[in-house]
């Protein structure tokens, strides 16, 4: 392929950039306003007194409040244990799979 050949491909590629900047900061800004929630879904493998142990080791709640949440799980199938930001979010669910909990996040409607 020739130079000349080239060059308007790359011409064409940097007209498209500015536009795909703009609607993803927009995208950013709407979703911004809604909190992230971190979920824990019921599983066969861990001890409800493990739950409990990991919610108030992770977030600090007392016990009645992680064993609230524990019984959620257990009886409901999930509970939100977190919201926040995306950040905050991701990382409480990388801690939570740490100790062997399945967890989830998604945006809060």
């Amino acid at each position: 392929m020739s130079r000349a050949a080239a060059t308007p491909i790359r011409a064409r590629q940097t007209e498209t950039a500015p536009f795909e900047l703009e609607r993803t900061e927009l995208d950013e800004s709407q979703s911004t306003d809604r909190p992230w929630l971190v979920i824990v879904w019921n599983d066969p493998i861990n001890l409800m007194s493990f739950v409990t142990f990991v919610f108030q080791k992770l977030f600090g709640y007392s016990k009645e409040k992680a064993t609230k949440l524990m019984l959620d799980v257990h009886h409901k199938g999930r509970a939100v244990v977190s919201s926040g930001t995306r950040e905050r979010a991701e990382l409480d669910v990388y801690r939570l799979h740490e100790h062997g909990l399945w967890a989830t996040m998604e945006q809060s409607t």
